[in-house]
């Protein structure tokens, strides 16, 4: 191995050995820094920015310390450092994959943000300071979350909306949308919020027809959403208010962080309405109002719009395939 490579590989894991380290010390069940565990939190700006932006100074900081480093290799080193940890830490359960993959792309560009700072800032001419501002960029995410600490986390309620065309009554529609007989794998289409671990629906039951009936929104893995009927106006709209039943959500379905009915995410209310078109055609709208409590809501409700339009995507899906067979008889 050259000189060179030497360079980049203790750079990369010292990068991957202190975000590793930082991850580590927030487990519940690991003997922690009393005063870490108090200034930064998983679900912090701390977190999820500072400490890639740490990661990718370190990753390039000891390479720069004494020789030159190439733009693609501030850019990437911290990339392959943030991606082996992110790896490692759910290998060992401490991250799921639905976590892994929302935190990428801001780890990513945080740590590449590092990488290029360090580069910038780091003189091989200068090594006692470029040892100095690693030991400051060590401690910056502890600095952050101090002053994340005098923030109370933000609460937005969002509302997202999908439709379909639907070749049908409004008849045919309202029976299908007012309880949903079990799905089957292959009457959904290609979801990317399944690939990453998020449940497909089951089936909905309803306790009986009018205000104040029960819908049980089944998906697999173990995750129930009880509906309570709120809106009932045949053939025009369904509306209900929705509980998720999150005690009994297993662990390995949605992690702590992700969880529905958590602190961080939790959905609200779902609404189906219905439009007849010229030509026998129904529109069928449905909204759903979620809750996102983060510190980075702007990055978050990215996320959380995206899982919840797909989700609606895969069940108009099904129920667009099911009326137009039914008008079809």
């Amino acid at each position: 191995m050259t000189k060179q490579n030497s360079l980049w590989l203790v750079s990369g894991v010292a990068g991957a050995l202190y975000g590793l380290g930082i991850r580590g010390l927030l487990q519940p069940r690991v003997p922690r820094s009393a005063w870490v565990g108090s200034v930064i939190w998983v679900m912090s700006i701390a977190f999820i920015a500072a400490v890639p932006f740490a990661m990718g100074y370190m990753s390039v900081a000891v390479k720069a310390r004494h020789d030159r480093t190439s733009i693609a290799g501030r850019i990437f080193v911290p990339w392959m450092v943030v991606a082996i940890s992110l790896a490692v830490s759910m290998a060992v359960l401490w991250e799921g994959f639905i976590c892994v993959v929302m935190l990428s792309p801001i780890a990513l560009l945080c740590g590449s943000l590092g990488g290029l700072v360090a580069g910038w800032v780091i003189k091989p001419s200068q090594p006692h300071a470029a040892t100095a501002s690693m030991l400051i960029v060590a401690l910056l995410p502890m600095f952050v979350g101090r002053v994340e600490h005098h923030f109370v986390a933000a609460e937005q309620v969002r509302t997202v909306e999908s439709a379909v065309m639907i070749r049908s009554s409004a008849e045919t529609v309202w029976r299908n949308i007012e309880r949903v007989r079990t799905i089957e794998p292959n009457e959904l289409p290609r979801s990317w919020s399944r690939i990453i671990g998020f449940p497909r629906p089951l089936q909905a039951t309803l306790s009986h027809d009018g205000l104040g009936g029960v819908r049980h929104a089944t998906f697999a893995r173990g995750v129930l959403f009880i509906e309570t009927i709120d809106i009932w106006e045949p053939q025009r709209r369904l509306g209900f208010s929705i509980h998720a039943d999150s005690d009994h959500i297993p662990p390995t379905t949605l992690d702590e962080h992700v969880k529905v009915g958590g602190p961080y995410f939790d959905v609200l209310h779902g609404e189906y309405v219905l439009e007849p078109q010229p030509g026998g055609v129904v529109r069928l709208r449905l909204l759903s109002k979620h809750r996102v409590s983060t510190d980075f809501n702007w990055y978050a409700r990215l996320w959380t719009d995206a899982v919840m339009r797909d989700v609606q995507r895969s069940i108009l899906y099904v129920l667009c395939d099911r009326c137009e067979a039914d008008s079809a008889h």
